[in-house]
């Protein structure tokens, strides 16, 4: 049986004139895919009206709450102790959202309730000629970004 934690959240969207927009935001994170962090928003602060999903690496935001972290789609950097910036890259542009450290915090340590730090692993499905070369399958561990 698979667990699934969700965080109701709050966020600001940084516009590109500074200004700031309240909006709502889900943290996710489900023992059935256990390497990846998700966060949901509603339909109604989504461009196309559509609620939306950003699915990027646990791994991730631990760094990102300590360090610029990430080059991909997502990218999370602290901005000071108390708040933190998670960057959307998108073809249609780029969203920029500032989250309070301690909700991510919080979101982050409960994760680790449910899968430990380091054993996002996933049964692999071997390749025959890899299992011919190295004798045995073997757990995969998968990071995304």
């Amino acid at each position: 049986m698979h667990v699934t934690l969700q965080q109701p959240t709050g966020a600001r969207l940084i516009t590109a004139t500074d200004q700031e927009l309240a909006i709502p935001a889900t943290l996710r994170y489900t023992s059935a895919d256990p390497p990846a962090a998700h966060i949901d928003f509603p339909p109604h602060v989504t461009v196309d009206g559509e609620a939306t999903t950003w699915t990027f690496a646990r791994v991730l935001l631990g760094e990102g709450l300590r360090a610029p972290a990430g080059i991909g789609n997502v990218r999370v950097r602290p901005a000071g102790s108390a708040h933190t910036y998670v960057e959307f890259h998108a073809s249609q542009g780029m969203a920029v959202l500032r989250f309070a450290t301690s909700d991510l915090t919080r979101f982050l340590a409960r994760t680790y309730t449910i899968v430990s730090a380091g054993e996002e692993t996933v049964g692999a499905v071997p390749d025959h000629g890899l299992v011919a070369l190295f004798g045995e399958a073997r757990t995969a561990r998968v990071r995304r970004s």
